[in-house]
Order: structure tokens, then C-alpha cells, then sequence
């Protein structure tokens, strides 16, 4: 898969690294290691997982030392065991140790966002149904996180309130109704703007079809309810499941015949890969 561009992380990256040093610079370092002394380090994994965010860690690492040398190993999206190498750094011994934390903390966070997404794609495997991610993001990091869910082999849901239109109950009760919502978001959005409405019951769901919809978000519903969904819907809309999805459900939402099945829990509760720093002698 194409890398992110570097000017989608730059600032971020740089901004951590400016929260890490604040006024002073890291005086650990800076008072423990001769300025001119340099030093080898690789990035370890220490657990199982899928690799995401290695070109984020990189640039920590020239950011603060623009002369290192960063070797990666491993392309993200690819899976590893624990105690693979995945980069090699030369460089200033300083600068390693002042880009470490921020270098590691974007590594571990979006390494474990595609490990929990790479778990889920192969949950419903032999499946139609899509892994997609939501909104549910880290507020600054919605772009970083969203990379991570790629590189597991998972799909991205809409990025924002501004490139897709999701009607959602509360729209829903505002706007007087699903079809009078609907049509009144069908003439005021462009021609290539998809609207995706949110159902909790087939009642709605019978409704929603007859409004020109292009998907809909079955919300909560058991498998028995999303099969049915799927039976009345025939190919008219693309079906997304959501809500109430866990690990151990998937299989059987997956089994209903569902086109997408979205989970917050991708980005918002996914736990960091262990990754750390070793220095060589």
C-alpha cells in the first residue's frame, strides 16, 4: 500500500517531540553522553502484531538528528513475531535518546490499532463482509489512525462530517422523519455525496428503501435481525453493521451476509504493541 505522505505527519511528530523537550532539551541525556558520542539501535517488537507507523518513527529519529541513518526492515502492513528487528538507527547518541519515546509512542499506538484490525479481518475471512473503522479516533490523530486500520487490512469509514452524509437517530427525530430527512439531504448535497442512514428496527429499514438511500447502518441489531435486514434489502443498499460487535461475535455478524461491519473498538480501545529501543554495543 502507498506510504503517507510525509507532510500528513510532519507536524504531528514535531509538535510530540516539542511537548517531550519543552524549554530544556532532554537533560538526561544531554548531561549522561558526550555531545559528539554516537550510537547503533533497533526497534524491537516485543509481542506478536502487524507493523503500522514505522515511517512516523523514522522521522522522529531525523527530525532530530537529520544525519542518522534509519534502515527499516519490515514494511508496514506486514505481520511479525515478538523479537523481530524491524528498523536500524546510526546516529547522534543524544538525538536516538531524545526521539525515542515520541518515536515508539506512534509506533505502539498505530501497531496496535492494525494488529486489533488485521485480528478482526481474519475473524471473518471466507466471509463478503468488510472491517471498516469509525469516527472514534484520538482527536488529532483521526488520519494517523485511520493509516493503521489499512495497514491491518481493514477499510476506512468516513473521515469526517464533510465527505459523507450519515443520518443518524438524532438527525433522524430533528429532521422530521427518515423520508422527509432523506429527500431534503438528496437536494442539498452534491450528486457524488453518498448518504447512509442509521435503522434500529426492520420497520425503518422498510422505509428507508423506498427513499433513494445508498446504505444503511443497522444499529445494534442481533444476527437473526441482520439476516433478515440483508434478505429485505436484496442488493439494494450497501448493508454496514454496527454497535454491540465484539471479537467474539464477529463470525456470526459476518455469517448474516452484511457488506461492512464497523467497530469503534479498532481505534479507541486497541492496546500499543509493545515495541521498544535497544541499543547495540
Amino acid at each position: 500500500m502507498a506510504p503517507l505522505p510525509v507532510t500528513m505527519y510532519a507536524p504531528t511528530v514535531r509538535a510530540a517531540l516539542a511537548e517531550d523537550l519543552g524549554t530544556a532539551g532532554d537533560l538526561t541525556s544531554d548531561a549522561a553522553i558526550p555531545a559528539e558520542a554516537t550510537a547503533t539501535a533497533e526497534i524491537v517488537v516485543r509481542k506478536p502484531g502487524c507493523l503500522a507507523g514505522l515511517d512516523l518513527a523514522a522521522f522522529a529519529f531525523h527530525a532530530m538528528d537529520p544525519d542518522a541513518v534509519v534502515t527499516t526492515l519490515v514494511e508496514d502492513g506486514t505481520g511479525v513475531d515478538a523479537g523481530t528487528v524491524v528498523a536500524r538507527i546510526e546516529g547522534n547518541a543524544r538525538a536516538l535518546l531524545g526521539a525515542e519515546r515520541t518515536a515508539l509512542n506512534f509506533l505502539g499506538r498505530l501497531c496496535g490499532i492494525a494488529t486489533a484490525t488485521q485480528s478482526a479481518v481474519d475473524a471473518v475471512a471466507g466471509t463478503k463482509a468488510r472491517i471498516a473503522c469509525t469516527r472514534k479516533t484520538t482527536p488529532g490523530l483521526r488520519h494517523l489512525e485511520k493509516y493503521a486500520v489499512r495497514m491491518g487490512g481493514g477499510h476506512n469509514h468516513r473521515f469526517g462530517l464533510h465527505d459523507a452524509v450519515l443520518l443518524k437517530d438524532n438527525h433522524l427525530v430533528a429532521g422530521g422523519g427518515i423520508a422527509a430527512t432523506v429527500a431534503r439531504v438528496r437536494d442539498h448535497v452534491g450528486h457524488l455525496v453518498k448518504i447512509q442512514v442509521e435503522v434500529d428496527t426492520l420497520a425503518q429499514l422498510d422505509e428507508l428503501l423506498t427513499t433513494g438511500a445508498d446504505a444503511v447502518l443497522l444499529d445494534n441489531m442481533t444476527p437473526d435481525e441482520l439476516r433478515k435486514a440483508v434478505e429485505t434489502v436484496a442488493g439494494r443498499l450497501v448493508t454496514e453493521a454496527s454497535g454491540g460487535i465484539r471479537p467474539e461475535t464477529l463470525t456470526a455478524v459476518a455469517g448474516t451476509g452484511v457488506d461492512v461491519i464497523s467497530l469503534g473498538w479498532l481505534t479507541h480501545s486497541a492496546p500499543a504493541l509493545d515495541v521498544g529501543l535497544d541499543f547495540r554495543s
